[in-house]
């Protein structure tokens, strides 16, 4: 019998999708699931963007160029010079999702069995994309009891090696709502610049940021322009995860031009999507500063209602609208699935993400769970009451 590639084998499983064969048999049941495990934001796209896709008059959905169309590039570095960061259309490939700007980055970068370093908890899908291009991940740990900031510098130093070929930060954070300050990307600026190496910044939560504090880019790093890389999306920022529309920012021209090979390959971005990405830049202030209130109080009422919950310690978020709560139990995938098979409160259960899933070192994250709160007031408040009455039985 043929056999599968062993990068296939070892392609690590979403730990936030995993369980979802025993969330469809909990539904299949009659009971209802209030889903904390997926970034899907409840919040409605922009009209605009809806009404282009509705509106155009295509009578042939023709290939875009490879690297977007000019006209949404274009716009997109007007958008860019308005959060300070200067790039032109020409420093700008549009990519299919977030998703594939990682890849592309980490196909243009890196080569088999170099190596990445990664804060950690971090996004999973990092640990995909860097098996997929056999790019060795290489974690750097930041603590609960630190909020998740930065690890201090030293940490960095010590993990650099010649096979070293950049540090990728999420910023603000997936999945732990760290927002790194400027004197953190300073820091990083500087080891980046000292060693030769690549600083990549995925920044697609960059419009969700709290308590009067602002997103610092790394393109806004003076003497970075070499080193720099964006990885971007409209996924979260409008909610339009279904457009699968992100980009790969760089004044890099060799980065840009590798990068484009890649995207070469897979000929373009979809045509559709981008006429929807491009009207969404459109989008007035007052929806982002709506957006932004309503998950300020979402995340208020998260801690507070978590703070509540005897053993249960949580990071406060300062951007996107993730956390990380650790409980007190030692197998937070073991308490999911329980969770969904045999737990209920009125016919609902919660479903959440193991949090061991966003560690590369492993047995880290074993008791901690990640937290999206995408769902409205009422319903997040009813999950952290079905998690507290949960604890109490699965620990009695």
């Amino acid at each position: 019998m043929p056999q599968v590639s062993q990068k296939g084998l070892s392609m690590p499983e979403s730990p936030i999708r995993k369980l979802v064969p025993y969330a469809e048999a909990a539904k299949k049941k009659g009971a209802q699931v209030i889903h904390l495990n997926i970034g899907q934001p409840d919040i409605k796209t922009p009209q605009v963007a809806l009404d282009a896709v509705k509106n155009n008059t295509i009578e042939v959905l023709e290939y875009s160029r490879t690297e977007g169309s000019e006209s949404y590039r274009e716009k997109l570095s007007t958008y860019y010079k308005k959060n300070s960061i200067d790039v032109a259309a020409s420093d700008i490939i549009v990519t299919t999702g977030g998703s594939e700007a990682l890849s592309f980055v980490m196909g243009s970068i890196a080569d088999s069995q170099e190596e990445i370093i990664i804060p950690e908890p971090f996004y999973a899908n990092y640990n995909g994309f860097a098996t997929a291009a056999n790019i060795k991940v290489v974690p750097v740990v930041s603590k609960i009891d630190d909020n998740f900031a930065l690890p201090p510098i030293t940490a960095f130093e010590r993990l650099i090696t010649s096979k070293t070929r950049a540090i990728l930060i999420c910023n603000p954070g997936n999945p732990t709502g760290y927002l790194y300050s400027k004197e953190e990307i300073d820091q990083l600026a500087q080891i980046v610049r000292k060693h030769d190496i690549f600083l990549v910044a995925d920044e697609v939560y960059r419009e969700f940021t709290y308590d009067d504090r602002d997103h610092y880019s790394i393109l806004q790093e003076a003497d970075l322009e070499q080193h720099a890389i964006i990885v971007d999306s409209v996924s979260k920022r409008y909610s339009m995860c279904g457009a699968r529309v992100g980009c790969l920012v760089s004044k890099n021209k060799d980065v840009i031009q590798a990068a484009l090979k890649f995207a070469q390959a897979r000929l373009s971005p979809p045509t559709y999507a981008q006429i929807a990405s491009e009207a969404a830049l459109d989008t007035p202030q007052h929806y982002f500063d709506q957006v932004k209130t309503e998950y300020v109080a979402r995340r208020d009422l998260l801690v507070e209602e978590l703070g509540k919950i005897e053993g249960v310690k949580v990071a406060k978020p300062q951007g996107a609208f993730y956390c990380i709560a650790e409980l007190p139990i030692t197998d937070a995938d073991d308490f999911a699935q329980w969770l969904l098979e045999d737990f209920r409160v009125n016919n609902e259960t919660v479903m959440v993400a193991p949090a061991a899933g966003f560690y590369a070192t492993p047995g880290l994250g074993k008791n901690q769970i990640r937290i999206a709160y995408v769902l409205d007031q009422e319903r997040l408040k009813r999950a952290v009451n079905i998690l507290k009455e949960a604890l109490k039985s699965y620990i009695g």
